[in-house]
């Protein structure tokens, strides 16, 4: 079975400014906090390649998983990453990615966009209920406070 669910919040920074953010592992840092007591990188430096074990919260749907930075198109301004070890993938997910776009939309505007595609095996069809779009729309929150707080250009449109 094969899904996608996404959502996106308007942000008034520019878009170049977003995709700092977004386009990196600075992202991370961010996020951190607020939604996971730890990020390993095992791999890379934040480049198509790139390896991170994420560590959930107790209580969470599991304890860990790996995830690995699949797309970076700095023209685009979207990024991707795959499940690439445990977590979703143990739960007969054959595909479990998330995708960020930042879209411009004025000067000192842009939509950003999180989009979760997953692929499961047959006779695991039930594990659909555990494919959410809350934790990354958090996530969203969360780099747009950051963007607002941090941004470079305090002008209007």
């Amino acid at each position: 079975m094969h899904g996608k669910l996404s959502s996106e919040v308007t942000v008034n920074v520019p878009a170049s400014e977003a995709w700092d953010l977004y386009g990196a592992l600075k992202l991370a840092d961010v996020v951190i906090p607020e939604f996971f007591p730890k990020i390993d990188v095992l791999k890379g430096d934040g480049e198509v390649g790139t390896v991170l074990k994420l560590f959930f919260n107790p209580g969470a749907l599991f304890y860990a998983f790996e995830e690995t930075i699949v797309t970076i198109d700095d023209k685009k301004m979207i990024k991707e990453t795959d499940a690439s070890k445990g977590g979703y993938l143990d739960m007969g997910f054959n595909l479990y990615r998330i995708r960020y776009d930042v879209i411009p939309k004025t000067r000192n505007s842009c939509i950003t966009r999180v989009t979760v595609e997953y692929d499961l095996k047959e006779g695991w069809i039930h594990n659909t209920s555990h494919v959410s779009l809350l934790p990354f729309m958090g996530f969203l929150r969360a780099g747009s406070a950051y963007l607002l707080a941090n941004t470079k250009s305090k002008t209007s449109d």
